[in-house]
């Protein structure tokens, strides 16, 4: 028989507050504010208390209410009630003395908020985030506001069309009172005119962060291409299970039409899961002077088999120098094509992250790819695969095989002289299995002559 955890004082407090609304509405001005968001939490799990709700939003006695960190999925007629209150006060000429409110975070953010405050009572909730990290995008010109709204647009999930316009329509209405600010879209096989009606609504500019996994036609890519054009403060762009489908030229002209689009430099750039791509695709890309300042650069499950060598040396000369961050996972490559990008990942010397697990390398050629990053002195996390000696014919990996394979890299890692760590991962379909590899210097300067 399970035992249940017996509810809190402040628990059977806040419950016990709740079964009047009258009482408890007149009780928010002497309420300390700690007491808020456990008080918050119990009436947002009960329908019936609506009115405590809003009141509780008029009274907020902290600058950010992360609604959309709440545990539960926010409903749209939740939501009214909180911006019932939130009209409240900006009806007001002057401002209440206790409304503080100045961000309302629709983002799935806040999780840690809720659960700190309303979870352990042992342990020491966490000071509210300061508005200044949920400052609009950089470069952006707006009025000052009494309120700003912040939103993701996500359209993997189901049924969002209804909360999301809801949302822009309150802040439309209210220009001058309420900004409202979308960082991230993020589209997942939807038709384009659901993803149209809500762009047309809201500010581009203010958007950062773009996701696009779906399998429109050219014409419709070229139309999203027009709005990617207006997010001129995009630093992070990734694009997952794309398929163009066309005659050459109109590729080539929908290639140069996303490529004029991007106005800004950007910082991350991923292709996922993209098995057709042509050097075509790669040159308008990466040649783009707008990927000459990434940090982080992501090729996954993109097939660069048919690629020559000295063209993909070419096209990661274009972006790599800056680089924080590269990963070449699962994208067929082999010893020569790993061989001749050697020279230009000597170089990225601000490179702090590195993996190319899933490719077909032999023993080699890692051990080439040790040496040659051996001076990247910010390099902090290394991920290679499994070199292909280690498999037998049924493509399993012989653990007797692997373990010489990795006394013959450890012995490399000392030879270098540098104390660090590699994992090597196998290609198992199912989850992958790491195995270490790892000099230290002081360890082996311990060992008696």
């Amino acid at each position: 028989m399970s035992i249940r955890t017996p509810p809190t004082l402040l628990q059977l407090a806040g419950k016990r507050l709740l079964r009047d609304q009258a009482l408890a509405i007149a009780a928010l001005e002497y309420l300390p504010a700690e007491l808020f968001p456990q008080l918050f939490i119990l009436a947002y799990r009960r329908r019936r208390h609506k009115e405590s709700l809003k009141a509780m939003a008029q009274a907020w006695p902290f600058t950010v209410l992360p609604l959309g960190g709440l545990r539960h999925r926010l409903r749209v007629n939740i939501l009214k009630t909180v911006l019932d209150g939130l009209d409240v006060l900006l009806a007001q000429e002057v401002c209440p003395r206790r409304w503080k409110l100045r961000v309302l975070d629709l983002r799935n953010l806040g999780a840690d908020f809720w659960r700190m405050w309303c979870g352990d009572s042992t342990q020491e909730p966490p000071p509210i985030c300061p508005v200044d990290v949920h400052r609009s995008s950089p470069n952006i010109e707006h009025p000052l506001t009494p309120v700003e709204v912040f939103l993701d647009l996500n359209f993997k999930e189901r049924d969002r069309d209804e909360f999301f316009m809801y949302v822009i329509q309150w802040a439309q209405q209210r220009e001058g009172l309420v900004h409202l600010c979308c960082k991230t879209l993020r589209i997942a096989a939807v038709p384009f005119q659901r993803v149209r009606q809500v762009l047309d609504a809201v500010q581009l500019v203010c958007i950062q962060e773009v996701e696009l996994k779906c399998t429109w036609d050219l014409p419709t890519l070229r139309m999203f291409a027009l709005y990617l054009g207006q997010m001129r403060n995009l630093q992070k762009l990734s694009l997952s299970h794309i398929h163009i489908l066309g005659e050459e030229e109109e590729v080539e002209e929908q290639e140069e039409d996303v490529q004029e689009c991007l106005k800004t430099p950007l910082e991350k750039f991923t292709i996922s899961h993209c098995r057709c791509l042509t050097n075509l695709d790669l040159t308008h890309l990466f040649l783009s002077p707008h990927l000459r300042q990434l940090k982080s650069l992501t090729l996954y499950c993109a097939s660069l088999a048919d690629f020559s060598p000295v063209f993909l040396r070419a096209l990661l000369e274009a972006v790599t120098p800056p680089l924080q961050a590269l990963s070449l996972d699962k994208c067929a490559m082999v010893d020569s094509q790993v061989e001749a990008i050697l020279p230009v990942l000597s170089r990225c010397h601000q490179l702090s992250f590195f993996t190319i697990t899933q490719n077909r390398l032999s023993l080699a050629t890692v051990g080439k790819l040790l040496r040659h990053t051996a001076g990247l002195r910010s390099l902090e996390l290394e991920l290679y695969p499994v070199p292909l000696e280690c498999y037998t014919t049924q493509g399993t990996v012989n653990m007797e095989r692997l373990a010489l394979v990795r006394a013959e890299l450890t012995g490399i890692l000392r030879e270098l002289g540098k104390s660090r760590m590699i994992l090597l991962v196998n290609k198992h379909r199912g989850y992958p299995e790491y195995y270490d590899v790892e000099f230290s210097c002081q360890l082996d300067c311990s060992v008696p002559l």
